[in-house]
């Protein structure tokens, strides 16, 4: 394993969790030993599906003790960058085929005080973000086409994964590599291995039967294997 397991962060997604008590599920899952809690933003265009607000995100904000991280799946995030950061948002994270002008997109992001993150999709190329990874605190690598929870790990992300990791060494050292998308005991392991520091988990985390803490405790053990 390229590093040391507990070094790897754990971002549960609200994706999964049960919207009718999501003050609880957040809470469960910061007591079971989340390191952030990642919320995704999806509008209907840029993937097909629709969910969280700024008026989530301003919600959870008092009740959630660590990082709330905003991953805008939507096409013109520039329109809500300031929206999501007046709500509270820690990190805010943009698609690199989300924006036209993705260099601008990262500046305003830093500019409200907040980390800067880049998404790319399984079937865009590492490379469209080379020019961009000096700027940015965080590079996520989607393991699955966004837009839906529950979807199965596409393993030819993998090597796509090892790229970035090499390029982050080389390039940009404290930028963490996050990866997002089928991840279950079975796969965490496997993206750690390629370089992964941050693993977003939601249907494994919520979706196992003894709720938050029995789900982080799996992915947890199984690092630890």
């Amino acid at each position: 394993m390229s590093m040391r397991p507990e070094t790897i962060k754990l971002a549960p997604s609200i994706l999964a969790a049960d919207v009718s008590r999501l003050a609880e599920e957040v809470s469960a899952a910061v007591a079971a030993g989340a390191d952030r809690i990642h919320v995704d933003v999806m509008d209907g265009h840029f993937v097909p599906n629709l969910t969280f607000g700024p008026v989530i995100v301003r919600k959870l904000r008092p009740v959630c003790p660590v990082p709330l991280e905003v991953h805008l799946m939507i096409e013109e995030p520039d329109r809500y960058l300031e929206a999501f950061a007046e709500a509270g948002a820690d990190s805010l994270i943009v698609h690199q085929e989300g924006g036209i002008h993705l260099n601008r997109t990262v500046q305003a992001i830093h500019a409200l005080g907040k980390k800067a993150g880049v998404a790319i999709n399984p079937a865009t190329p590492v490379s469209t973000v080379e020019e961009i990874l000096p700027e940015i605190e965080l590079l996520l690598v989607m393991t699955v086409n966004p837009g839906f929870g529950g979807q199965k790990f596409l393993a030819g992300t993998l090597p796509k994964l090892r790229r970035a990791r090499r390029m982050i060494d080389q390039v940009r050292p404290n930028c963490e590599l996050e990866v997002d998308g089928g991840i279950e005991p079975e796969t965490i392991r496997q993206v750690v291995e390629a370089g992964a520091s941050v693993i977003v988990a939601g249907s494994s985390v919520y979706g196992a039967p003894g709720g938050a803490a029995e789900g982080m405790t799996r992915l947890r053990g199984a690092l630890a294997s």
